[in-house]
C-alpha cells in the first residue's frame, strides 16, 4: 500500500476510492505535466482538514472519475461506493451544457459535494501551485474560482 501522508487512517471505503481514481486517472496529467492523480489526492486531504469523514474523502478522490474518465455513476456504485458518496460525485461532475451557475446551485444543496468542492478549489487556488503557471492562465482560473467561490457562498 502507498505511504499515507494523513495523520488519520484510511477506511476501506477511502482506499478503494484512492484505487479506483488511481486507476481511473492514470497516464492523465495537470496543467504542470505532473501525475493527475496528485490533484484528487491533495483534495482529499483538504477534505479531511475541513472536518470531513471517510464519505468526503471518498468523494474527494472520485470527484473527477466521471467528469474526466471513462466511469459512470453505474460503475461507481457496482464498485462498491455508497449511494451517499456516488450522489456527491455526480452533482461535483459538471455536465455539458450545464452553467456554471447551475452547477453551483446544485452543489451548494449537497454538504457533502459543497465540502469537496471547497477542498477542490483550495488545491486548484493554492499558490505554490499556481505560481508555476504562466500569468495569463493564473489570471484566467483565479477569476473562474473566484466567481465559483461567490456563487457556491464560499465567500467570507
Amino acid at each position: 500500500m502507498e505511504e499515507n501522508m494523513n495523520p488519520h487512517q484510511e477506511s476501506e471505503l477511502e482506499a478503494l476510492a484512492r484505487r479506483i481514481a488511481t486507476e481511473a486517472h492514470r497516464g492523465q496529467v495537470d496543467k504542470l505535466g505532473e501525475a493527475y492523480i496528485g490533484h484528487p489526492a491533495r483534495v482529499a486531504g483538504h477534505a479531511r482538514r475541513f472536518g470531513g469523514d471517510e464519505n468526503a474523502a471518498a468523494a474527494a478522490w472520485l470527484h473527477d472519475v466521471i467528469e474526466d474518465c471513462d466511469i459512470t455513476g453505474d460503475e461507481l456504485a457496482a464498485r462498491g461506493i455508497p449511494h451517499q458518496v456516488l450522489s456527491a460525485v455526480q452533482l461535483l461532475s459538471k455536465r455539458p451544457g450545464q452553467s456554471l451557475e447551475e452547477y453551483c446551485l446544485a452543489v451548494k444543496e449537497n454538504p457533502l459535494a459543497l465540502l469537496v468542492k471547497r477542498a477542490d478549489l483550495a488545491d486548484n487556488t493554492d499558490p505554490a501551485r499556481t505560481s508555476k503557471l504562466s500569468r495569463q492562465t493564473r489570471e484566467r482560473l483565479a477569476a473562474k474560482y473566484a466567481r465559483t467561490r461567490k456563487l457556491l457562498g464560499l465567500d467570507s
